[in-house]
């Protein structure tokens, strides 16, 4: 009977975790701005509903201090976790990590309406300047510079209206010369 109580309880804790991960990329890294939700099964006093990253990128958690979530992935974050638990204070401890939601894009210069605004995957860079009210009357269609953070460092990079923007990008839509 113990058995197939801890083998439920393993594939319980499998499950959330593959369904936590379907609906975020795999290799999406942590930035401040997100905020995750950390679960540990059974164990209420070690939930945490929503927490946004602080600007130095840690998260402050019971038992464990500040961890440092900057640049890692959800699974890495729920490793951490796991680990730190495990022994001292739990035996088997299941972590379950998610994203609840991610950090904003920003949208700048020729357009309607610039500011940040609320990042959902698969979205475009003509849908992230929709939102910003469209295009100004002088705003130029083919130069959009993007600056986008990757391993640490900014890349500016020069992006068409079908390509993807990410949570943290920020976007100059330059003036249009004719």
């Amino acid at each position: 009977m113990k058995k197939m109580v801890v083998l439920s309880l393993l594939l319980i804790g499998e499950l959330v975790a593959i369904s936590a991960r379907a609906g975020t990329k795999t290799d999406y890294t942590l930035a401040v701005g997100d905020v995750i939700s950390i679960d540990v099964f059974n164990e209420s006093n070690l939930t945490i509903k929503a927490a946004r990253l602080t600007a130095t990128g840690t998260l402050a958690y019971p038992f464990l201090g500040d961890i440092p979530v900057q640049g890692k992935t959800i699974k890495q974050v729920q490793n951490y976790i796991t680990s730190g638990l495990k022994g001292d204070y739990l035996i088997n401890p299941i972590v379950t990590v998610r994203l609840i939601e991610y950090r904003k894009y920003f949208v700048r210069g020729e357009v309607k309406s610039p500011g940040g605004f609320s990042y959902a995957p698969q979205l475009t860079l003509q849908k992230a300047i929709a939102l910003a009210g469209g295009f100004t009357e002088r705003a130029s269609r083919k130069k959009i510079q993007v600056t986008r953070e990757k391993e640490g460092e900014q890349q500016t990079l020069w992006l068409t209206l079908g390509d993807e923007v990410l949570p943290g990008d920020i976007i100059n839509i330059k003036e249009s010369f004719f």
